[in-house]
């Protein structure tokens, strides 16, 4: 073979490489993956649904692609995300939270949908039942707005002396009526007195903490929700800045410098939602794959920040963690 042929040849072939490793990447199925969070917030729940995968078979950018899309706590932007990921033609679609499942189901009622929900996924209309979802939705039922009850128990029991509790949410998520009314019936039944403070925009933020401090309140209970997740640093380090003991959501504020939280483990949900893409990737019916339920919940508390407040956590408190930050 001539010289100028074989140079011709090799750079035939380096210019097909790309073109095959193209050709492999579109043949391989593409999930969606919606969510009312910020990359940064989402990251570890991220690297739980891609284990999930890997148990399932699947490896990112190997043998399945991901398209993400992430609406930064605008719980208004989530109906055209979904519809554009709808719109590639994407082989399952990943919610998770509840306000992306319900625009995702929305978008579509043939495209697989695999959410995690803070409500209950039943009486929200996302699934038909637990066992049986049926239509094209199904998931893990996290269930952490019905945990505001618990979490203002665990609460009280760590400020005994607390007289007034601001509960903090964002009035404009699907979840706030349900999670309000749970927190007011709670408070009733216990003789506590409930200050409800709102916050449903960044700017917002800074005058929920004011009219918290102008009001004297003696801790803090934060609903659940992604946009209290999306501003989880900031938050935390309002209520350090204005010395008010709080409750969160989910151990990443506590790991941030929050005082305590307790919530199922998120990381066994998310896996677990990554195994469910996967067998439906495999060819299983969402509808007959029955909505789960979170079998381990976690009480995490941070001991620097307790004694920053000059807070003593009681020793049964700190016996039952399931986490201590020192």
């Amino acid at each position: 073979m001539k010289r100028r042929e074989f140079i011709t040849l090799l750079g035939g072939a380096a210019l097909a490489r790309p073109l095959v490793a193209r050709a492999q990447q579109a043949d391989m199925p593409r999930v969606g993956y919606l969510s009312g969070r910020s990359p940064q917030s989402e990251a570890p729940l991220l690297a739980a649904v891609r284990r999930g995968l890997a148990e399932a078979g699947y490896v990112e950018n190997q043998n399945v692609t991901i398209e993400f899309r992430f609406s930064e706590g605008r719980d208004d932007r989530l109906r055209v995300l979904a519809a554009d990921l709808v719109g590639r033609n994407v082989a399952v679609l990943v919610a998770s939270d509840y306000a992306s499942a319900a625009a995702a189901k929305k978008a579509t009622a043939t495209i697989p949908i695999v959410f995690t929900s803070g409500l209950d996924p039943v009486q929200a209309g996302l699934v038909a039942s637990f066992n049986r979802p049926g239509g094209n939705a199904t998931g893990i039922g996290i269930l952490t707005s019905e945990l505001g009850p618990k979490r203002l128990e665990v609460l009280r029991e760590l400020v005994p002396k607390a007289q007034l509790i601001a509960f903090l949410m964002n009035p404009s998520a699907d979840t706030a009526p349900f999670q309000s009314g749970e927190i007011l019936a709670a408070a009733q039944s216990s003789g506590q007195r409930i200050l409800i403070v709102n916050a449903g925009n960044a700017g917002q933020i800074e005058d929920a903490f004011s009219t918290m401090a102008e009001s004297r309140v003696d801790a803090i209970l934060y609903s659940g929700g992604v946009f209290f997740q999306v501003h989880r640093e900031r938050l935390v380090a309002l209520a350090a800045r204005h010395a008010i003991p709080a409750m969160y959501e989910w151990r990443e504020f506590v790991t941030a410098g929050g005082l305590i939280s307790y919530s199922p483990s998120r990381p066994e949900v998310f896996r677990q939602a990554g195994l469910y893409v996967g067998r439906i990737l495999k060819g299983e019916n969402p509808a007959d794959l029955p909505v789960m339920r979170p079998t381990k919940f976690e009480l995490v508390i941070n001991l620097k920040t307790a004694n920053a407040l000059g807070l003593e956590i009681p020793p049964t408190m700190l016996a039952r963690a399931d986490e201590v930050i020192e």
